[in-house]
């Protein structure tokens, strides 16, 4: 078979498969990189600042609409309510997260035998390098901005010590400052105090966390094209592998057909072959029958 396959047109034949399998290839990776695809833009934008109390409510769920959200709330900070959160990153270099209790204005009040008679959230009010560098919060009515972002989940079997935090988590804070609290917290990227800007002392660091990138989704019809590309290219190869089978069987049965002519078959005077008599009667014995 290999003969056959070695004859010019095949050989043509391969090369033609093996760029049309290529093709088919690059045609599979398109489809593969358009299978995933980001989800679209909400139609409003979260980079508009929105009252914290219209965005989201306490004891309720945290929806993914509202992550990410900028968010604005006046109230005040609890100075006796602030813990540190350890293993944070600024430009590569590990120190804390300043997390505390603010609570919030006109915010819905929970019912039930542990609510407090005010609701709170808690504020991550910026970086320090070193747990001495974290100040207390500033005092008075503050009128703070920042993105509002989903509770972390605590670190289980991890004691972070007093006035630490092993997480920014919402139910781990509430059980430690005993208060009601919104399902969330808020990094905050600026605190006024009567219309001024509070200024942040120069150990501490602005946390600035962008938007989280949308999520992913995968696009089955074009994940399905992409295996059927691939499929495309393999029984490329195929056609020309049973189109040079033909032949080969071809070959043979020709070969075959050449064999048997010449064994039942002589040859003339201009070299062609012609039938031989199989009848061994002689004219004296037809004869004899004859009579």
């Amino acid at each position: 078979m290999l003969k056959t396959a070695l004859k010019p047109r095949w050989i043509a034949g391969l090369v033609f498969a093996l760029v049309l399998s290529g093709v088919f290839v690059l045609l599979s990776q398109w489809q593969l990189s358009r299978s995933t695809q980001h989800e679209p833009p909400a139609p409003s934008s979260i980079e508009e600042v929105k009252p914290l109390v219209d965005v989201l409510k306490p004891g309720e769920f945290f929806h993914g609409s509202v992550s990410d959200q900028m968010v604005s709330a006046t109230g005040s900070y609890d100075p006796d309510k602030q813990v540190l959160v350890e293993g944070r990153l600024y430009n590569n270099q590990k120190g804390y997260w300043i997390v505390s209790a603010f609570a919030v204005n006109d915010a819905p009040k929970l019912s039930g035998v542990a609510a407090s008679p005010r609701t709170w959230i808690p504020v991550a009010r910026g970086w320090v390098a070193d747990a001495s560098q974290a100040g207390p919060p500033p005092s008075g009515t503050i009128t703070l901005t920042g993105r509002l972002i989903p509770s972390e989940a605590p670190v289980p079997n991890v004691d972070a010590g007093p006035g630490r935090a092993s997480a920014v988590s919402t139910a781990e804070l509430i059980n430690d400052w005993q208060v009601s609290s919104y399902p969330g917290f808020v990094a905050a990227t600026s605190e006024m105090a009567g219309g001024v800007a509070v200024p942040a002392s120069d150990t501490m660091k602005p946390l600035n966390i962008p938007a989280q990138p949308p999520a992913e989704q995968v696009n089955w019809l074009n994940l399905f094209y992409a295996v059927e590309w691939v499929v495309f290219a393999g029984f490329s190869i195929f056609i020309w592998w049973r189109l040079v089978k033909d032949d080969y069987r071809r070959d043979l049965e020709e070969d075959e057909d050449d064999e048997f002519d010449g064994e039942n078959g002589t040859v003339s005077e201009n070299g062609a072959e012609e039938p031989t008599s199989t009848d061994s009667t002689s004219p004296e014995q037809q004869q004899k029958v004859q009579q």
